[in-house]
């Protein structure tokens, strides 16, 4: 029995390796509220990560490096919302700004008012992944830092570090 669910299982998945379908890297939203419910989770985050910093800060949690670094990522996520904000607005909600894919490596940026500083912007501010990152790093290395703080605080050896 065991055998033949390995087999179905093997089966399925190269079935995925050797016959893959698009991996698509953005996803649409479906209609017009969808970007108002996509946009108001961007807010709700953005306020929720402010209540974060203002709660490590006033707690005088920043004080620990695990906490300063969680800090850190928070800031950077409430960038990275206000970017992805921007961007939403730009080509979903109100329709400035249509991006093109003219090539494999090439795309095609146009906007209604013909300004090159407005594609420039929605350009830049397309890179997104370059405040994500960030977040995620900070993120990565405050918990990890947390969790080493909790063993050495566990096992009574804090201060010999």
């Amino acid at each position: 029995m065991k055998t033949k669910i390995k087999i179905t299982f093997l089966t399925i998945c190269s079935g995925t390796i050797f016959f893959p379908g698009l991996a698509l890297a953005t996803q649409g939203h479906g209609g017009i509220e969808g970007v108002y419910a996509h946009q108001l989770a961007h807010i709700f985050f953005i306020l929720s990560l402010g209540v974060l910093i203002y709660w490590l800060r006033d707690r005088k949690l920043v004080q620990a490096t695990g906490w300063r670094l969680i800090q850190y990522s928070a800031f950077f996520f409430i960038l990275w919302n206000i970017d992805a904000i921007t961007v939403h607005a730009l080509d979903d909600q109100f329709d400035i700004i249509q991006a093109e894919t003219i090539g494999v490596w090439q795309i095609r940026i146009t906007d209604i008012f013909n300004h090159d500083i407005l594609k420039l912007f929605y350009y830049v501010t397309k890179l997104d992944h370059l405040l994500c990152l960030p977040a995620l790093l900070f993120l990565y290395f405050g918990l990890r830092r947390l969790i080493v703080d909790s063993k050495l605080k566990m096992s009574g050896t804090e201060g010999q570090i």
